[in-house]
């Protein structure tokens, strides 16, 4: 079935519940992007992302807890034939309790799985895989939050390989009088081949780990609007089923983020062994990584956000590699169309 009749498919099925619905409502939200990279002694890496994405959808609230979202996903970049070259569709279902929340289908990894640092998946997804297409569950009590999530990235057929990302995130956030929390974040890809085997394939397993302990210092100086510091360990597990064991290479990593006003500095650093992770960024592979991003925010109104990110990287590489980045983003928010008395 396509994208096309699985949609129309599930609008119809939405229509035919609007007897027992409380509520129409309409999302709508978009990116802008423009992404030059330029990276020393990564010539394969040093290139231009720019385009835009824009996603509406339309949710059918059965009750307080339960609804159904259906919807499209596009991206254009810039200068590329056809206008669309992607659109992914949204279709999803969604139930969202006192602490826990629950989604199944095709939904916005925004918000949910974006948290994840650049060492596990790289920032990328965002402009080419804006969705989640499997299953998350999300439980949050007092200060502690914890999500679990399976994410189908490419189906087995006679020349597709099977190919799936399933982690965790969480922590425990900071308390009213406290500055002190705690973060960790993990995931699997598991990589399998075609049901058509080719005598050199092999199924291979590719994941990280990173916990922290963090300070937000923001209540406690009057200065900057935000300080936070942040420090841990990272460690990924890697293998080639049939060609040897685990690989488990470990590091250190710590961050600092400070804003005042429309300004903010983040620097993230890195120092151990390299990673060879196919969905982290690649500067993880060096045994020593520096980056600065200086941002600028000069757009800042009702539902709209434009960033100016100046970003600085060091490693072993040299000092030379930097890159600029504009993005804009909208968000409308959910706006109810239409109000039904669950008696109708």
């Amino acid at each position: 079935m396509s994208y096309r009749s699985a949609l129309l498919l599930f609008l119809g099925l939405c229509s035919s519940q609007l007897a027992s619905a409380q509520a129409l409502d309409l999302g709508f939200n978009a990116l802008g992007f423009f992404d030059n990279r330029e990276y020393k002694g990564y010539a394969n890496r040093s290139r231009t992302y720019s385009g835009t994405r824009f996603a509406f959808d339309l949710g059918l609230h059965l009750d307080s807890n339960n609804r159904f979202v259906a919807g499209l996903n596009g991206l254009h970049e810039f200068g590329a034939r056809p206008f669309f070259g992607k659109i992914d569709p949204v279709m999803y279902y969604q139930y969202t309790g006192q602490r826990w929340q629950f989604n199944a289908g095709a939904f916005p990894r925004e918000g949910l799985v974006s948290d994840f640092p650049r060492a596990l998946l790289n920032d990328t997804l965002r402009y080419f895989r804006p969705n989640v297409e499997g299953l998350l569950a999300r439980y949050q009590h007092g200060r502690f939050t914890t999500t679990v999530f399976i994410d189908w990235m490419s189906r087995q057929t006679a020349t597709d390989r099977e190919q799936f990302l399933f982690g965790s995130s969480g922590g425990l956030a900071p308390g009213d009088d406290g500055v002190i929390f705690g973060k960790y974040f993990v995931y699997m890809f598991h990589d399998a081949g075609a049901a058509v085997l080719r005598p050199d394939d092999r199924l291979s397993d590719n994941g990280a780990a990173q916990f922290r302990i963090g300070l937000d210092l923001s209540r406690k100086q009057h200065f900057l609007d935000s300080l936070s510091l942040e420090a841990g360990g990272m460690f990924s597990f890697e293998r080639t089923r049939g060609l040897g064991g685990w690989r488990t290479p470990k590091g250190f990593v710590a961050s600092a983020y400070l804003a005042y006003r429309r300004f903010a500095l983040f620097d993230e650093f890195y120092q151990g062994e390299g990673h060879n992770l196919i969905h982290g960024d690649r500067y993880f592979s060096q045994r020593f990584y520096n980056r600065l991003d200086v941002i600028f925010t000069p757009f800042l109104f009702r539902g709209i956000k434009g960033q100016f990110i100046f970003s600085f990287h060091q490693s072993p590489q040299g000092a030379g590699s930097n890159q600029q980045a504009f993005r804009i983003t909208y968000d409308l928010g959910r706006r109810t169309l239409l109000r039904l008395r669950p008696d109708l």
